[in-house]
C-alpha cells in the first residue's frame, strides 16, 4: 500500500496562522526599536553641538546658528541616518544675558520618526519633551 506524503490544508493554515501571530508581535517592536536608535543619534548630534556651542561661545562671544551642519562649530556634515529623519535647526539669541541658544530636531514628515515629536535641547541643558530623553 502506497503512504500519501506532504502536509493537508488544516497544517498549512495552522503555520501560517502562527507566522501571522509572530509577524503582528514583531514588527510594531522591529519598528520601534529602528524609532528610538535614530532619536538617540539625533540626540547624541544635539549634545555634541549643546557642547560646541559652549566652547564657541567662550572664543567668539557668540553662539553660532542656523540649520546643520554648521562648520563654525566643527560638525562638517550631519550623519545620515539623522539627516534622512530630521532636520536639526540652532537658534540664538544674543539680547538675553547670558545669551541663550535652543537646538530643535524636527522629525521630517513621512517617514517613520514622524510621530515622534520635536526635541529640543538648549543652553542650560533642558530637554523636551522629557520622556523621550
Amino acid at each position: 500500500m502506497k503512504k500519501n506524503r506532504g502536509f493537508t490544508l488544516i497544517e498549512m493554515m495552522i503555520v501560517l496562522v502562527v507566522i501571522g501571530i509572530l509577524a503582528a508581535i514583531a514588527i510594531p517592536s522591529y519598528n520601534n526599536q529602528l524609532r528610538r536608535g535614530t532619536r538617540s543619534a539625533a540626540q547624541a548630534l544635539m549634545m555634541d553641538a549643546a557642547n560646541k556651542q559652549q566652547f564657541y561661545l567662550q572664543s567668539q562671544r557668540a553662539y553660532a546658528a542656523g540649520t546643520l551642519p554648521i562648520t563654525d562649530l566643527g560638525i562638517a556634515a550631519v550623519p545620515q541616518e539623522v539627516d534622512s529623519f530630521y532636520t536639526i535647526v540652532i537658534t540664538t539669541d544674543a539680547t538675553t544675558t547670558p545669551p541663550s541658544f535652543l537646538i530643535t530636531a524636527t522629525p521630517k514628515s513621512g517617514t517613520r520618526q514622524a510621530t515622534d515629536g520635536t526635541l529640543t535641547l538648549d543652553q542650560k541643558g533642558d530637554k523636551t519633551p522629557v520622556d523621550k530623553w
